[in-house]
């Protein structure tokens, strides 16, 4: 008995095929099939031969390969029961549910093991809006089990596949883009530090041959979670090849009775790596970041951490906030050290009380003056850490997460949030300041590794999150996490914003950037306009690179604004009215990345959702190896339609450049396919230049 279902969204299809009841297969999962199809033929095409010198039968790769099913490879779900013995599963279908709207499809398959009561669920969403596939699993038993491993459904990889894309990193070095060749055995990636990290995005793209930004077939997934984290990449010797998700080892550290996965978000494109792109960037903006005003643009960034760290003067402050708000700030930042003996970061994490030496009067005088400068006001907390000098340890040691006996990390510890008394305590320090202030917006800290790994932790937070954001509705909240430790879809389902990195040096954050929007739009990725000696490089860069990068995402400034020439004043102002101008059809639109040929230059196109418009941005990373700028090839335009494109910066050309390229001096009308194919040429720049290219369409 053979079944089999099809889901579509706009641009993809997936079929799932179960053999005699048993778990299902995607036996197809890519471009969008006819209506017409023959699913009972497709299912045949897929029957394996059998070769000399294996089983009689080809084990399916199934959305949770079992090893009781013979399957030769990583299992997808591993139970124990609580003596520690290996429960050998017999899962069969049991009944399903369809449920469908306009914009979604939603595809349950129960399974059960009826001697072990035993149930399993796979979940499909197909989101023909956002052209999403999203996919759960959930384990539920009679007695309590133990849960070694739950993948979210396992999914099969191309064979047409030389490597696959996995972003890795460091604290101030995020989205490291590495291809990591295919080969028989496994390739795993497990992340046990407890949050989303710096280290292992849970993500992976998975290119076929001769596949670029702008062409061929891809695929993309991510796993929405915020905790610790598995993959495993496998190529068995039969040559099949498969991607598991799911939490990191040890996560459920005693018996349940249910568990599941995180959602894992999956989508396939016929148009390159952009194609994947703008899929993730639109099911984001659509489907998980619910922002408090959603007609609000977003506004420009100050934030004071870097111009006055832990030494907080309200009369500096003051002065600070009157230069930001010259410049063209919209929201003023009150980083850390504003809350009882503060004065560095070794002490006082967990004590969330006004310092009154540093704040006599409490947080009001420098709010209202926020305000009467016409800026919101935004508070710094890191509230899942503490220090042990502090009145919270000293008061509630048994808070903590792990042993007493531990190594600090950046001199803090972590607090042990599954305890109700700990989200207790939290919840009524935050929610105290977001009722006595006037407080738009929270930057939500958290600067350290966990001891342990337990999905505990992690569902506490959600709750702590969605608890804060039920009460205080109109308040914004950005995911901070020693920069880009905890940038996911799990935790933008409660935050608004992500701080992609600490780092504030602008050649660093653009590569960083570029990689990151192959998930995350720009509208909730914050990025600042830095001091010009930065604080985490030493380098030194122009400011007007400085600040298009920083206005090429949300746009901030994290500098001493008093540092400041009046042309310093005059340029920055230039970008944020720049910023201010395009910002409603930019955080509409989708980041596209250029093919360069040139390894010294990368960039990216931003367009409007309606194609209307769009706006390049080139940077000269490092000086190329020819003399001439090569030049630039566009992406994501209509062939036969004409645009009309400017150089908007044009006087960054540098000192050397000594010929008059067009659009160094004019406008020009051209068709999308010269554009793309032959591309534009641009002046001869220095290293630390972003070309900013505005287009139109005629």
């Amino acid at each position: 008995m053979t079944q089999c279902w099809r889901l579509d969204t706009i641009s993809q299809s997936v079929i799932l095929q179960s053999n005699n009841n048993q778990l299902p297969s995607v036996i197809y999962w890519g471009s969008k099939l006819p209506d017409s199809e023959n699913i009972t033929d497709l299912a045949l095409c897929t029957v394996h031969d059998l070769n000399c010198g294996t089983l009689d039968a080809v084990a399916d790769l199934s959305v949770a390969p079992l090893h009781s099913a013979t399957y030769p490879g990583q299992p997808g779900l591993t139970i124990k029961d609580r003596q520690g013995q290996t429960l050998w599963l017999n899962l069969c279908f049991d009944r399903e549910q369809l449920t469908d709207t306009d914009d979604t499809s939603e595809l349950t398959l129960h399974f059960i093991d009826k001697a072990l009561a035993i149930s399993y669920q796979l979940i499909i969403i197909a989101d023909r809006q956002t052209n999403m596939f999203v996919f759960q699993s959930k384990v539920s038993s009679e007695n309590p089990i133990v849960i070694d491993w739950l993948a979210a459904p396992v999914l099969p990889a191309p064979h047409n596949s030389q490597h696959c894309i996995e972003f890795s990193g460091r604290w101030c070095g995020e989205f490291q883009m590495q291809q990591v060749p295919w080969h028989t055995g496994i390739r795993m990636r497990e992340c046990l530090l407890g949050r989303t990290s710096h280290e292992h995005f849970p993500g992976v793209i998975l290119p076929c041959t001769g596949t670029t930004n702008s062409h061929g077939y891809a695929f993309g997934l991510h796993y929405g979670w915020s905790g610790g984290h598995k993959m495993l990449a496998e190529e068995l010797a039969d040559g099949r090849r498969l991607i598991q998700f799911g939490h990191a080892t040890a996560n459920h550290s005693e018996p349940v009775t249910s568990a599941e996965s995180a959602p894992l978000y999956a989508t396939f494109s016929a148009t390159g790596l952009n194609g994947l792109a703008k899929t993730f960037q639109q099911h984001l903006r659509q489907r998980i970041v619910k922002f408090p005003a959603t007609e609000k643009l977003r506004p420009v960034h100050y934030n004071c951490w870097e111009a006055v760290y832990f030494d907080h003067d309200t009369s500096v402050l003051f002065d600070i906030a009157q230069k930001a708000a010259e410049a063209g700030a919209e929201r003023f930042v009150l980083d850390d050290g504003w809350f009882i003996n503060r004065n560095d970061d070794t002490t006082s994490l967990g004590d969330w009380f006004i310092d009154e030496q540093k704040y006599p009067q409490g947080l009001a005088p420098l709010i209202s003056h926020v305000h009467s400068l016409n800026m919101g006001f935004g508070l710094w907390f890191e509230p899942e850490m503490i220090s042990i000098d502090s009145d919270l340890y000293r008061q509630h040691p048994q808070w903590l997460l792990g042993p007493a006996e531990q190594q600090q990390g950046r001199q803090q510890l972590v607090l042990d949030l599954s305890q109700p008394a700990v989200c207790d305590y939290l919840f009524e320090r935050l929610s105290h300041f977001l009722t006595q202030y006037d407080i738009e917006y929270i930057k939500w800290d958290h600067n350290r590794v966990l001891p342990i790994v337990d999905h505990k932790q992690t569902i506490a937070l959600y709750r702590l999150l969605d608890k804060l954001r039920t009460a205080h509705p109109n308040v914004e909240i950005e995911s901070c996490s020693s920069g880009g430790g905890r940038v996911d879809f799990g935790i933008l389902k409660r935050t608004h914003r992500i701080w992609l990195s600490d780092s504030n040096d602008a050649l660093e954050r653009f590569w960083m950037q570029h990689n990151a929007a192959l998930f995350f739009p720009g509208e909730i990725t914050g990025s600042h306009i830095g001091p010009a000696h930065c604080h985490t490089s030493g380098r030194q860069l122009p400011l007007a690179f400085r600040a298009w990068v920083a206005a090429s995402r949300h746009m901030g400034m994290e500098m001493d604004p008093r540092e400041l020439s009046d042309s310093d004043i005059a340029l920055i102002k230039k970008v944020t009215n720049w910023y201010k101008t395009n910002r409603e059809w930019l955080h509409s639109g989708y980041i596209l990345r250029l093919d360069s040929d040139d390894d010294a230059v990368l960039g990216e196109l931003q367009i409007a959702a309606d194609d209307s418009r769009f706006v390049a941005f080139i940077a000269q990373m490092t000086v190329s190896n020819q003399v001439l700028p090569k030049p630039i090839r566009l992406t994501g335009l209509e062939h036969d339609v004409r645009y009309e494109i400017a150089l908007y910066n044009r006087e960054q050309s540098a000192q050397t450049s000594r010929g008059n390229p067009a659009l160094k001096s004019n406008k020009l009308t051209l068709s999308g396919r010269v554009l793309m194919d032959r591309g534009i040429q641009l002046p001869v720049a220095f290293p630390a230049t972003l070309w900013v290219i505005e287009g139109k369409r005629i």
